[in-house]
Parts: C-alpha cells; structure tokens; sequence
C-alpha cells in the first residue's frame, strides 16, 4: 500500500501532487477554492482554477496518461482539463475539460469531454472515491472511470468549433483543476501523469 506519492515513480508515473501542498500548482483568482488536508485537494468555494506548474515535462505535455483519485459530493460540479495555460481568472479558453459532474443541475456528467462528446449517463457515485483516466495520443482521447471506457474520441483533421470554444482542440499544454461554484465539494488526490512520446 502506497501512503506519500512524493517522488512516486512506478511504470513511467510520475506524481503531481505530493500530497502536503499546492507546491507546483498555480490558481489566480479566488484562491481560497483550493486547500490540502488529508492528503487530497479539496475543492470548495468560488470558481477558480488550479494549474499544474511545476518541473515534470515543464508542465507542458502533449501525449501523456493522467489518472487521479475523485471524490464528488451531492450537487457538485468541477472538471479536468488537459491542453490548457495558465489565466488568471475565468473559464480556461484552452484545452478540453473532462468533466467532474455526477449530480449538478448541468445534466453532461463525469467522463464527458465537455460540449465535445457529453455523456447523460451516470458511472460513477458520489461520496465514492473513483478512478478518472485521459489518455491522449495523437488526436485521439480516451477518458475511463474505473477503468471502463466512457470516451474513445479522435479530433477531426482541420476542426471548426463555435467561437466560445475556439481553443477547444488537441495541442499541448498543462492542467487545471476547476472549482465550479460555492455549492460544489470535490476532493483530488493520487494526481499522476505518464508521459507518452510525442
């Protein structure tokens, strides 16, 4: 049983969270959202978003496997996202979300690569922890929970998206944890990537 993922490599893994602290990670406005206790992120407050910033692959990937323990609560929404850079404050204009969602109002839930391929269905519970998976590779993404596969997408050659999600497409980049709103709790710990050839 592994109980510190500082240092952790085992099969290519690599730890992005030692598990003590948010060192290595970035969050500009609303930083109150995010705090460390029990070894996991907690997630709960205004919105803001919390990005990887610290020496693996100087946070900049483009083929990678990300996988991290999940924790949602009754009504809460959050997300993934991977491709993206640091903003001080909003909604991430880069990269794709991976939604956290298992019993929010917004009806695309947890898998979904969001307003891409959004999923109605329910895998995973809350007050549970879960596993949540990316693979990226090429222009395909793959995001399982619990190891069954919930998206299996290849990005079109020469993709057109709407304007508000015009840097919605595969790049490279780092991620970020999202902190949706006040009334959402969600906890992140186990937080590893493998990075794949590029």
């Amino acid at each position: 049983m592994c109980t510190s993922f500082k240092d952790y490599k085992r099969g290519g893994w690599i730890s992005l969270f030692d598990g003590k602290s948010l060192k290595d990670w970035k969050v500009g406005t609303n930083a109150g959202t995010f705090s460390v206790a029990d070894g996991m992120i907690e997630v709960h407050g205004l919105t803001a978003h919390l990005f990887y910033n610290g020496d693996v692959k100087d946070h900049d990937f483009k083929n990678f496997e990300f996988k991290a323990r999940v924790m949602t609560f009754h009504g809460a929404n959050s997300g993934i996202y991977f491709h993206t850079t640091y903003q001080e404050g909003g909604w991430p204009e880069k990269g794709y979300e991976v939604q956290v969602n298992n019993s929010h109002t917004d009806w695309i839930r947890t898998g979904s690569l969001y307003n891409v391929v959004n999923l109605k269905e329910v895998y995973v519970k809350d007050s549970v922890w879960y596993t949540q998976y990316i693979k990226v590779q090429g222009k395909r993404v793959i995001v399982k929970l619990n190891d069954k596969t919930v998206v299996d997408y290849t990005e079109p050659d020469n993709v057109k998206r709407d304007p508000d999600m015009a840097g919605r497409v595969i790049s490279h980049g780092t991620f970020a944890l999202q902190g949706h709103d006040p009334n959402s709790k969600v906890y992140f710990k186990d937080i590893m990537v493998k990075p794949l050839p590029d």
